[in-house]
């Protein structure tokens, strides 16, 4: 496959980022959320312990929130101002498309991600942490980032309107994030069979994030991530897709 209508893309909507204040304005209230719930909520500091586990326990929370801003204008902005048409008649693919503005908006996160590197250095000051975590505790938070992201895409195809795209992105991974919690799993197994509520669990983001976390990289978990982006981008492509056809 010709790779450059799909890196054209890519320049495009990275370039659009910063064109305008998203891109600055998305950074520093990310970067101002992760500090105060790990230094404030957390209290990093005053529990005394040299790992990042306060730091990457609020990442699900912040991305529940912040992804669903970043990708909600990815195709309602297309629609909206009727360029979406005119796109999808370029010499390029669908999944070209789909494939550049995915990978320009997680790179975007990436970017975010990345810059939150002094909390490592934070954590190597107070003590001498175990990197194995921090690693994999870093590859969980861009993997669970891509999921959230790939949500946002598909509801961002489905409809014009940027604001519904957040809330529909926001239910979805707020109902992916608690499947697998203790509470509703726990209110489930009351009237569902032990298979279901497994069934169910499975699906959670959480569960597959907190293996991560701990420092444990599971061939399962790999898979979880890239079948949840893969099936959501096939969804948006399947959406798009139907919308040429109409």
């Amino acid at each position: 496959m010709n790779n450059g209508p799909a890196q054209a893309i890519l320049k495009r909507e990275w370039k659009a980022y910063f064109n305008s204040p998203v891109a600055y304005v998305f950074i520093v209230i990310f970067l101002i959320l992760t500090a105060f719930f790990t230094f404030h909520v957390s209290r990093l500091y005053e529990a005394g312990r040299a790992d990042l586990a306060a730091f990457f326990f609020w990442h699900p929370w912040l991305y529940l929130i912040l992804i669903p801003a970043v990708a909600m204008r990815l195709w309602a902005e297309e629609r909206r101002t009727g360029t979406l048409e005119l796109l999808l008649t370029l010499p390029l693919t669908t999944a070209q498309a789909i494939a550049g503005k995915f990978i320009a908006a997680w790179l975007f996160v990436l970017l975010a991600l990345g810059l939150t590197f002094p909390v490592v250095l934070t954590v190597y000051y107070l003590g001498s942490p175990d990197a194995g975590p921090i690693l994999t505790g870093y590859l969980g938070s861009a993997l669970l980032a891509g999921a959230y992201l790939s949500v946002g895409t598909f509801t961002s195809a489905l409809t014009r309107n940027q604001v519904v795209s957040f809330i529909l992105s926001a239910v979805i991974g707020l109902f992916l994030l608690l499947a697998g919690y203790p509470p509703v799993t726990g209110m489930l197994s009351a009237v569902a069979p032990a298979w279901l509520v497994n069934v169910v669990a499975g699906f959670s983001f959480s569960q597959h994030y907190e293996q991560m976390q701990r420092g444990v990289i599971d061939l399962r978990d790999l898979i979880y991530f890239a079948s949840v982006i893969v099936f959501m981008l096939m969804a948006t492509h399947l959406t798009l897709e139907n919308r040429k056809t109409r």
